[in-house]
């Protein structure tokens, strides 16, 4: 009777595997063909724009008003337009600012330049731009200036040493102002295009950490209960995948331009003007030092594979209270993921709570001393090891629901009952 129920769960692990790989692969192929349909998008937009300042060139009327300054119009196009609406509108903003800025110091220092005549004339010209590349160098090197200015500083530099030095044998004032008036043209085409069907950097960095919160938790489940099928049945490899938490790792620098660019957005859907996007970065990072842990709990299982086989056969409660302790953390992180998905406040803070002390005291039974004295020497290295790491686990979870209340207190997350707030 025992052999075919054993029998029957076994089949019934196969069965729930195939199944949830099944539907990994499918999800994978939706996103490929979502991502290859934006691709598209973006690229019909983008030829879009250029044909629109093209006709800069092939109409003479436009073309009598603008000469070859038209090419200024194509260049802003090809250089600014990014593949969502804030990205456009910062590196826009950088460059309009930049040329504005750069622009009208270049023609006032070629006046200058011009009044001065002769020798002199040369001299301050390339004090001029001496000194515009080392200033703007430097300041293109400041850590907050590199991060969300550096394209207009560098646009500022350009801008101004093309005015100053063709400005010594040209009329100054003319083509800075036609170079303006096609840079504007260029990006007013920018900003129109990309608001048709728009890409949101915002709604990418939302959606991108409420996976993550779905996605620890999957793995931290995973990493604790399919090993006891890994150990059970001899196999040499687990079903559960750390290359989540390794992408997680991988993922700080994309998250820091997603949330500059959100910052540049306009208010749309659920996200309003000057909406906490730090607080997605504090979230972010709590969230790579928890997939850094769920990591080594998943390379500790595997190192201590012979010894986890013979502490199950002898002492299997105290694997079973660690598999309950993942179970929890899990459920906490996916609790926490849907408030935020939903940007409704959590109203299982309470029980959160309540399942992380229960976490704690389980830890706290599974190292007691009556139950280690039990254990040879690699078994208590084994779940010493294990339980350690499961601590860190929890005082991450507890981390996030801080980070979490501190975002609903922010944003204005809304109750069950209660409309949405916009901040």
């Amino acid at each position: 009777m025992d052999s075919s129920h054993h029998v029957i769960s076994i089949v019934n692990r196969e069965e729930n595997i195939s199944k949830l790989k099944k539907k990994k692969e499918n999800k994978t192929q939706q996103s490929e063909r979502e991502h290859d349909t934006r691709n598209m998008i973006h690229s019909i937009k983008v030829g879009i724009s250029l044909v629109l300042v093209s006709l800069l060139y092939l109409l003479n009327p436009l073309f009598e008003q603008v000469g070859e300054n038209a090419m200024w119009a194509i260049i802003t196009v090809i250089v600014i337009f990014e593949f969502s609406a804030g990205a456009t509108l910062g590196k826009g903003f950088n460059r309009g600012l930049g040329t504005i800025v750069g622009g009208g110091l270049g023609c006032l220092a070629a006046s200058f330049a011009q009044n001065i005549g002769g020798v002199g004339k040369s001299i301050m010209v390339a004090i001029s731009v001496y000194i515009c590349g080392s200033v703007g160098t430097y300041f293109r090197l400041a850590p907050r200036i590199k991060q969300r200015y550096e394209y207009g500083v560098m646009i500022f530099m350009l801008t101004f040493n093309l005015i100053v030095v063709s400005g010594v044998r040209e009329k100054v004032w003319d083509i800075a102002r036609q170079r303006l008036l096609t840079i504007l043209m260029g990006y007013i085409v920018c900003i129109c295009v990309s608001f048709l069907f728009p890409f949101w950097d915002s709604d990418e960095l939302h959606h991108s950490t409420v996976l993550t919160f779905h996605h620890l938790a999957d793995t931290i489940q995973g990493c604790l209960e399919e090993y006891a099928t890994v150990v059970s049945e001899n196999k040499s490899q687990p079903n559960y995948s750390l290359t989540v938490c390794k992408s997680v790792l991988n993922s700080k620098s994309k998250e820091e331009s997603l949330a500059n660019f959100a910052r540049w957005e306009p208010w749309h859907g659920k996200f309003g003007f000057c909406y906490p996007w730090e607080k997605y970065l504090k979230i972010g990072n709590v969230l790579r030092e928890l997939a850094t842990i769920i990591l080594a709990v998943g390379h500790c299982l595997q190192a201590s594979k012979q010894d986890m086989a013979s502490l199950r056969e002898s002492h299997s409660a105290q694997l079973e209270t660690c598999e309950a302790i993942g179970s929890r953390v899990a459920w906490a992180l996916r609790e926490l993921g849907d408030s935020m998905n939903l940007m409704r406040k959590c109203e299982g803070k309470g029980t959160i709570l309540a399942k992380l002390k229960a976490a704690r005291a389980g830890l706290s039974f599974v190292i007691s001393t009556s139950k280690i004295a039990k254990l040879e020497n690699g078994q208590v290295l084994a779940i010493a090891s294990l339980v350690f790491l499961l601590r860190e686990v929890v005082e991450k979870v507890e981390d996030l629901l801080k980070e979490v209340e501190e975002l609903e207190q922010i944003a204005g997350f809304r109750t069950n009952t209660s409309t949405p707030l916009s901040s």
